[in-house]
């Protein structure tokens, strides 16, 4: 039985020499490695008691959407700035070389809900730490965050300490 690892496509030296890219186009392609990602996030919910799936722009809507549904929980998008037609709230965090702002809805996350993230690739934490911080800003409690891949070598974990994260695949560089 093939497990999701088995899926992912390796690229060396992309987007530069020394990196190792993880491409998640191959677990998507494939209908039984898709089905393979989406059950394998499922179970790292087993247990957890939470009321909205939130997903990061934009691979997070991949992944986090076929959970909502699955889960019958409402699905809650974390965006890029300018791409929300309402009111938002947003965050601006580091990125390598330089700023970003993520946005979200202001009636997106009613006070007292308890929030999963949802996305591909945790790697230094950044994004998933501007999205906690925008749930957090509208009252709601990130009780789970979990993610596909975890590169470990950039250390994302440290910046989410305060957090329950899982990843269904680990790999231990870059």
């Amino acid at each position: 039985m093939k497990k999701v690892e088995d899926y992912i496509r390796s690229i060396p030296d992309f987007p530069e020499e020394g990196i190792i890219f993880r491409d998640i186009s191959t677990v998507l392609q494939d209908a039984d490695g898709f089905k393979l990602a989406i059950d394998e996030l499922l179970a790292l919910l087993d247990d957890v008691e939470f009321d909205v799936v939130v997903g990061a722009e934009s691979r997070g809507f991949i992944f986090g959407a076929p959970i909502a549904y699955e889960l019958n929980k409402p699905f809650v998008l974390v965006r890029k700035k300018g791409k929300l037609p309402c009111d938002t709230i947003e965050q601006e965090y580091e990125l390598e070389y330089g700023k970003a702002t993520l946005e979200m809805h202001t009636d997106a996350i009613k006070k007292g809900q308890k929030v999963v993230i949802v996305d591909d690739l945790i790697a230094t934490g950044g994004t998933i730490k501007a999205a906690i911080d925008l749930v957090e800003k509208l009252g709601g409690e990130v009780v789970k965050t979990v993610f596909l891949i975890e590169l470990a070598g950039l250390n994302g974990r440290e910046k989410l300490s305060d957090y329950n994260v899982e990843a269904v695949v680990t790999y231990e560089g870059k």
